[in-house]
């Protein structure tokens, strides 16, 4: 690190720069908030979805032996497409799920049993889980690092970088008054001598 001058020029630096950290960090604290914000939303939706997971999966188990006489079942569910798009949230570029499309199942209902139907539905319902889990968890992912990286920054600015400034305008203060003072000393003793030197020569 540099040595700290202790000059004018110096001071009006250091100032300069403390009125542009505590400018710019609102907009970092701010940044961090909705930044908290969509991490959160991420893993509410992430929540919501084990959930319905879950209450599909319990709904099933009683199926369970029925779909085992199914050996094609997974054949019935077929994705055509998913369609996802990317967005800025809080300045980050997240994936967002904008829909699932799957093939229209090819179900002979004269030959097949009636509840293959329903059971084509739910599993249609947890593929779309499956791929709606997987971009909230990107987005968890995304969103987390920029949450990280700007906590580090807001605290770089609040615990390091601002009171180390204050810090040097103070340093900088006192040395140019401890200057001013040598200075007005120093006057003030020329100036003495100046007066003794004319004294003595008007008196001889």
């Amino acid at each position: 690190m540099p040595k700290l001058k202790k000059t004018k020029n110096e001071l009006k630096a250091q100032r300069e720069a403390l009125q542009r950290y505590e400018r710019f960090l609102p907009t970092l604290e701010l940044k961090k908030q909705q930044l908290q914000r969509e991490v959160r939303r991420a893993e509410a939706g992430l929540r919501r979805c084990v959930r319905r997971r879950d209450e599909l999966v319990a709904g099933l188990r009683p199926w369970a032996g029925l779909l085992t006489t199914s050996p094609d079942l997974a054949g019935h569910v077929r994705v055509e497409q998913v369609e996802r798009e990317i967005v800025n949230i809080a300045g980050v570029n997240v994936p967002v799920l904008l829909g699932v499309r799957l093939a229209a199942p090819d179900i002979d209902y004269f030959a097949t049993p009636a509840w293959l139907d329903d059971a084509v539905t739910v599993l249609g319902e947890l593929v779309r889980l499956e791929a709606e889990t997987a971009v909230l968890e990107r987005q968890r992912e995304l969103l987390g690092e920029e949450l990280r990286l700007t906590s580090q920054r807001v605290n770089l600015f609040e615990k390091v970088m601002i009171p180390q400034t204050l810090d040097n305008i103070r340093m900088i203060r006192i040395a140019l008054g401890d200057a001013q003072t040598a200075a007005v000393g120093r006057a003030k003793l020329a100036k003495s001598k100046t007066v003794t030197v004319l004294s003595g020569k008007s008196s001889a």
